[in-house]
């Protein structure tokens, strides 16, 4: 009778050990601009992260285990952006960040990612140096320095553009950037500038500004804005007969711009790696998914959300998840870097300079707007 008993005991021992272990839900942290003057950006961001993650759940998630999303309002702030990072990297002890929404917000938190060791994944940041600190730091958002130059080589060769003016935030980080990059693109291109005009992030009326730039005649208006400043400097401009072409960055890039601008977003210059007019399967594929779910299209920045789940789910797929948060961490940032892929914004690698981290190598597509819609020019 022992002999059987030990023998069963020992049958059902393997065979608890046999079994498949229970799936652990993957944590990964969201740090998006909810609200705030910036929630019109991190909305999507949100949205983005959303749908992606849902349908990977729904196809088993990453080896059986289910993606699990910390999603925190850091409100387009600084100060918040750093308290929320600090929450999710030792309260919530998620595998890593995506986020945060704006460029300020990323050069206050990406020396945090890296000193923790900690990816921080941006989705929306483009302003110079954001992945400057290190390793841990990544994002698909592809640099003003890499757009700009493309999208003001296209507004000038189709829309006849000679000389132009430039208008931008001296106050903030993004809009700074991007002003750096459009001076060194239009020096590049020997295309004149007829005046240089800055504001400062909350204002709201612009008209001295383009009543200076308006008497200079220029053929277009270069802008480095955020669309909340952005569209009512179209509208302005359009109110004071300054009715030539705008050359935006990153932040117009928005179909925002429909609404706030008030009809007067027409001819409006955008580059992006992105275009609600790319008819590629994938695109398709993940507007009529996001339309269908939130019943408004998507923009730039729920696209590069939603891809950026999918690059992180790749990496997920060749790490094995030991419970060691730090090591798992560490796991993720090293199958991370040789992720390639290919979604709604196209094919997508990253790439690295030097001990830096890792910036987003794509080719951007120009539009311009027509009506309520994004048009690509080739």
């Amino acid at each position: 009778m022992k002999k059987i008993y030990w023998s069963c005991l020992a049958a059902a021992t393997a065979a608890a050990f046999a079994l498949p272990a229970a799936a652990a839900d993957i944590k990964i942290g969201v740090a998006s601009a909810l609200s705030g003057g910036a929630a019109q950006y991190g909305a999507a961001i949100k949205n983005g992260f959303e749908l992606a993650a849902g349908e990977i759940n729904a196809q088993g998630g990453v080896k059986g285990n289910p993606l699990r999303l910390v999603i925190a309002d850091e409100q387009g702030k600084k100060e918040e952006a750093i308290n929320v990072f600090r929450k999710l990297i030792f309260q919530d002890q998620v595998l890593m960040i995506f986020g945060p929404t704006l460029s300020n917000s990323g050069q206050a938190v990406n020396g945090l990612a890296q000193g923790s060791k900690i990816v921080m994944f941006g989705t929306s940041l483009t302003a110079d140096g954001i992945t400057s600190p290190g390793e841990f730091v990544f994002r698909n958002s592809v640099t003003e320095a890499d757009v700009l130059p493309e999208t003001i080589k296209t507004a000038v060769k189709k829309a006849g553009i000679k000389k132009v003016a430039v208008l931008y935030g001296n106050d903030d980080v993004f809009t700074k950037s991007g002003y750096d990059n459009f001076r060194k693109a239009l020096a590049d291109l020997n295309i004149p500038v007829t005046a240089t005009e800055t504001y400062a992030k909350g204002d709201v009326d612009f008209k001295a500004q383009l009543t200076k730039i308006k008497a200079t005649n220029p053929d277009a208006l270069v802008l480095s804005a955020l669309i909340a400043e952005g569209a009512p400097i179209m509208v302005q401009a359009r109110q004071l007969g300054l009715n030539v072409p705008v050359i935006g960055g990153n932040g117009m890039n928005s179909t925002k711009v429909f609404d706030l601008a008030k009809g007067a977003s027409d001819n409006l210059w955008v580059g992006s790696p992105w275009s609600a007019s790319n008819a590629a399967p994938a695109n398709q594929k993940f507007i009529k998914a996001y339309t269908e779910k939130y019943k408004v299209a998507p923009d730039q920045f729920a696209a590069q959300a939603y891809d950026a789940m999918y690059i992180a789910a790749e990496a997920l797929k060749s790490v094995n998840i030991s419970g060691n948060v730090p090591a798992d961490r560490i796991a993720f940032q090293r199958a991370l870097s040789t992720v390639k892929w290919s979604g709604a914004t196209g094919d997508f690698q990253f790439r690295r300079f030097g001990d830096k981290g890792y910036d987003a190598q794509q080719k951007p597509i120009v539009s311009v707007t027509k009506g309520t819609e994004f048009v690509i020019e080739k």
